[in-house]
């Protein structure tokens, strides 16, 4: 099974909702010969898309892969490809994808250019240091603008992108490209569904622009090497296409530069020459260096190198159920390789699992496989125990790759099952939701008895709610969305906690002593120090002072929200040699978390998000009137091709039920997208009719 891995290519597609990845992979499937007719997403017959809720939406929910061939310089090249979902709530997919990919296809669309989530999707590329590729995709469409959109990567992104083509026209006269590296100019033709397309000759209005780009592009190529600088010099026609090529591939395996492509995906344009630049730019497994991890029996640093030879490791990036064979588990191979039937060790778990089955995935169809060995992307069935970000690895040498963090969920909805009957299969249904999804939480209140889920926005717990109902046969009702609140303390403040309890026989006895502050600036979470001098305490009694900290921050003193971040540093305290024991330092250091947060001010603090409108130019007044009633904070405007940009942080709490109202009074003419960006102090006026809200909620439960 072995083969050259310098031929392998694992690529995910990732862009802004509706720039068309999906469209995009659709033809790829068709024209390296994977699918015999092309699927299309408005007719919900495409293949990356197959669940339901996917094809009724025309939306891609969660991230599919699938793997092709295609023959580039008469050599085959293996291209494992990941399709990610375009919309904020599904960002977790693109996240989860990216940590185990090599390169990326980058897709914009030609007259929307760079959106919020093209911002999202490129900085995630950015923190896992994935090479990509652009893609400026509906050429044809009424106002398309390849160079407006290159000049957007460049100051919206931060990009280098470097044109390897020029659309021959635009809009509807897109017929082609010129290819810059060759400079020969190809056009599709439209009655074999663009499975044909032929040489032309540079057409004559493009002749300049194609010259001054494509000296640009072999000038930057030179003077990657002295020797070819010197030719350059000499003659700028004399560098070879294989030198251009080369020099380009090794600047956008190093990051330095994105080549930028062009077509029309949806009109068959473009896309063979998309697939060329697949396998001459994006880097293979031997391209990448060696995988870091930490061996747990001596938490010393190793590499794993992507290599049959070295022992098996991989990372598992997504956790899906299957209702016929149970949980699937998809992986990406860095090392070594693993057999059917074969015994790996869970390196995060500790656990020894059985792989009972390897296959291939193809959308939601599975392809079995004997064998599978590094560089390659798979999945498994058969375990009885793992999570997203879990290591597989060989039980005689083990190591744990660096796992992925997940942002937080910033929506709830409290739920109850309909019928007596559904109480068992809600919470076996939601537990396997849960393990499917990092960005899922489910939250029993232990005061009202209430489950409560959590997601990244209202259509991410719409579409769970659906699958709650299609997939497992639960119907519930559903309470209306809350927000996700943290709370936070203002003040530091020092405080005693003397925790006594006796009931005859062996009492219970602790004293500690604290100051309590807000935390260090980008510390998240509890930031414990313990400054206990002269042996004021045991060691396992600080430990137990600790742990009963981090158990107490989860359920903050004003409504029982999470508290985000708090520094709490141990000075003093004294202990009883009978009557003491670590649950009772445990027990103290809770009941004191909450005097001392009452003590140092907490408030509340509220999820602020990124909202992007763009509507026609007549209705910015009402646009910015409702803003500004929903707490927003208007940060940009800008105008573009009749239409307006808006750009605003605006309070999460406000938003619910707005892509409605924004409908209503634009007449359907606007659009908007949704996305996180931080955390912000409640205003009081606010923070007092929350509090009041919640407060009555609990009384009436």
């Amino acid at each position: 099974m072995s083969r050259d891995l310098t031929h392998t290519r694992n690529i995910g597609i990732m862009a802004h909702i509706d720039a068309g990845k999906t469209t995009t992979t659709e033809r790829i499937l068709y024209y390296t010969g994977v699918n015999r007719r092309i699927g299309e997403v408005d007719d919900g017959a495409a293949t990356m898309d197959w669940m339901i809720q996917e094809q009724e939406r025309g939306i891609t929910i969660t991230a599919a892969a699938t793997s092709c061939f295609w023959d580039y310089h008469n050599i085959q090249n293996k291209i494992n490809i990941i399709d990610t979902p375009g919309h904020v709530d599904f960002t977790v997919e693109v996240e989860r994808s990216l940590r185990v990919l090599d390169g990326a296809i980058a897709i914009f669309c030609a007259v929307a250019g760079v959106q919020p989530q093209s911002e999202t999707v490129w900085r995630q590329a950015n923190k896992y240091h994935v090479p990509r590729i652009c893609y400026i995709n509906k050429m044809d469409r009424p106002g398309a603008d390849f160079f407006s959109v290159i000049q957007q990567i460049k100051t919206r992104l931060g990009g280098n992108p470097v044109p390897i083509q020029i659309p021959i026209g635009s809009e509807e006269t897109f017929q082609g490209i010129v290819d810059l590296v060759s400079n020969k100019a190809y056009i599709w033709d439209d009655d074999s569904q663009g499975m044909k397309f032929e040489e032309i000759p540079v057409p004559e209005d493009l002749k300049e622009t194609v010259k001054e780009y494509r000296l640009k592009l072999i000038e930057g190529a030179a003077e990657e090497r002295d020797y070819l600088l010197e030719k350059f010099l000499n003659n700028a026609d004399s560098l070879t296409e294989d030198e251009v090529i080369a020099e380009l591939r090794k600047a956008t395996i190093e990051m330095r530069i994105t080549p930028v492509l062009c077509g029309s995906s949806f009109k068959n344009k473009g896309v063979q020459s998309l697939l060329d630049a697949i396998a001459a730019y994006l880097p293979s497994p031997m391209d990448i260096e060696a995988v870091k991890g930490t061996n747990p029996r001596n938490e010393k640093e190793e590499l794993r190198h992507p290599d049959v030879n070295d022992p098996f490791s991989a990372l598992a990036f997504k956790i899906a159920t299957d209702p016929y064979v149970g949980k699937i588990a998809f992986f990406r191979v860095y090392s070594g390789s693993m057999k059917a039937g074969s015994t790996v060790l869970n390196a995060t778990t500790g656990k020894r699992e059985r792989i009972a089955r390897i296959v291939q995935m193809h959308a939601n169809k599975q392809i079995p496989l004997e064998e599978i060995e590094a560089g390659d992307i798979g999945a498994a069935v058969g375990f009885k125990e793992i999570r997203t970000g879990d290591t597989l690895c060989e039980e005689k040498h083990p190591i744990v790759l660096e796992s992925m963090t997940f942002p937080e969920p910033v929506i709830g909805v409290a739920i109850e099952p309909r019928t007596q009957a559904d109480i068992d299969r809600l919470s076996i249904a939601l537990h396997k939701l849960a393990e499917e999804d990092p960005t899922f939480r489910v939250v029993v209140d232990e005061e009202t008895g209430q489950t409560v889920i959590s997601g990244m926005g209202e259509l991410h717990l719409e579409i769970l709610m659906d699958r709650l109902k299609r997939e497992f046969n639960v119907e519930c009702n559903e309470g209306k969305p809350q927000v996700a609140y943290k709370e936070a303390i203002t003040e530091t403040v020092t405080h005693r906690e003397i925790y006594k309890k006796q009931t005859g026989g062996k009492g219970k006895f602790a004293d500690i002593e604290f100051i309590i502050s807000p935390a260090d600036e980008g510390k998240k979470g509890l930031q414990f120090i313990d400054e206990i001098k002269g042996g004021a305490l045991p060691k396992e009694y600080i430990a137990a002072v600790e742990k009963g900290f981090k158990a107490a921050i989860s359920n903050g003193p004003l409504a029982g929200f999470p508290v985000e971040s708090v520094k709490i540093r141990l000075i003093d305290g004294s202990f009883h040699a009978v009557d003491s024991d670590a649950f009772s330092f445990e027990i103290a250091s809770r009941l004191a978390f909450r005097d001392a947060c009452k003590k140092s001010k907490s408030v509340l603090l509220e999820p602020i998000m990124k909202l992007e409108v763009v509507t026609p130019e007549e209705y910015l007044g009402d646009v910015l009137s409702d803003l500004n009633r929903r707490r927003g904070n208007t940060e940009n405007v800008t105008s573009k091709s009749g239409l307006v940009i808006i750009k605003e942080k605006v309070p999460l709490a406000e938003m619910f039920g707005y892509v409605t109202d924004l409908r209503t009074f634009t007449s359907g003419r606007a659009t908007s997208t949704l996305e996180f960006s931080h955390y912000e102090e409640t205003p009081r006026n606010v923070m007092e009719e929350v509090l009041y809200r919640l407060r009555g909620m609990i009384m009436n439960f």
